[in-house]
């Protein structure tokens, strides 16, 4: 992504150069007149802060250096693109017309440059809060994830074959179980930890009574997890 960033900022530095090639190589004067005016600095600023915004919104969409993360901030890169191509045009107007106030001028590029600076920070606010969703997921899933793993592993350690079986139904029953986690789950949570425990405890010395027991206990825990977790929906 860094080498991404860098190859992005490599065009970016040949459009900001060509832009200033138009404005400084090209004939000084219109009509006889030096084209360097007020107005011609009021627009020039105003586009070489949208240039300077563009680059700036565009190394914090890659600096993540994940695709996932360009992909949730790339709304940042198209709204700075597109808030920089509408401050070309209107500065470029502000620049080259003499007919045109310069307070106009300054008025309309600064609400252009707003506009653009509002939709970003508001763009990067939706970013901020699907992150947050997403890390609320990871969070409440993980005990049924990480359960969901440590019984996958059990299985594998079953010597058994009676053993073996319950230790698919009690992976089979985790898997399958509602994902999403709540305060108000960590009371029987807590009991499931503590039966499938014992449930390891009875696979790894192969106890099959034991491994029975401890299985229908977990099975139980999961079920009343299941209920409960649909209450709360």
């Amino acid at each position: 992504m860094k080498i991404n960033f860098k190859k992005y900022a490599v065009i970016w530095a040949i459009l900001f150069a060509i832009f200033n090639a138009l404005c400084f190589i090209t004939p000084s004067e219109i009509n006889g007149e030096s084209k360097y005016t007020n107005a011609f600095w009021i627009g020039y600023i105003f586009i070489a802060l949208a240039f300077i915004g563009q680059l700036a919104c565009t190394w914090f969409a890659f600096k993540e250096g994940t695709v996932k993360g360009l992909i949730y901030n790339s709304s940042l890169i198209t709204i700075s693109t597109a808030g920089l191509v509408v401050m070309l045009v209107v500065g470029s107007i502000t620049m080259l017309s003499t007919k045109v106030p310069q307070w106009l001028g300054i008025l309309v590029c600064l609400l252009v440059l707003a506009f653009t600076a509002i939709m970003v920070i508001r763009a990067q606010s939706a970013v901020d809060a699907v992150e947050q969703i997403e890390q609320d997921v990871k969070k409440k899933s993980m005990f049924i994830r990480s359960l969901t793993a440590d019984a996958e592993s059990l299985m594998s350690k079953a010597v058994s074959d009676d053993v073996k079986a319950e230790a698919k139904k009690v992976f089979e029953a985790i898997r399958y179980s509602d994902p999403m986690s709540d305060d108000v789950l960590s009371g029987v949570e807590t009991q499931i930890e503590n039966a499938f425990r014992d449930f390891k405890a009875a696979v790894t010395a192969n106890d099959i009574e034991f491994a029975k027991n401890s299985a229908r206990t977990v099975l139980e825990l999961v079920d009343e997890r299941n209920v409960k977790c649909k209450l709360i929906k």
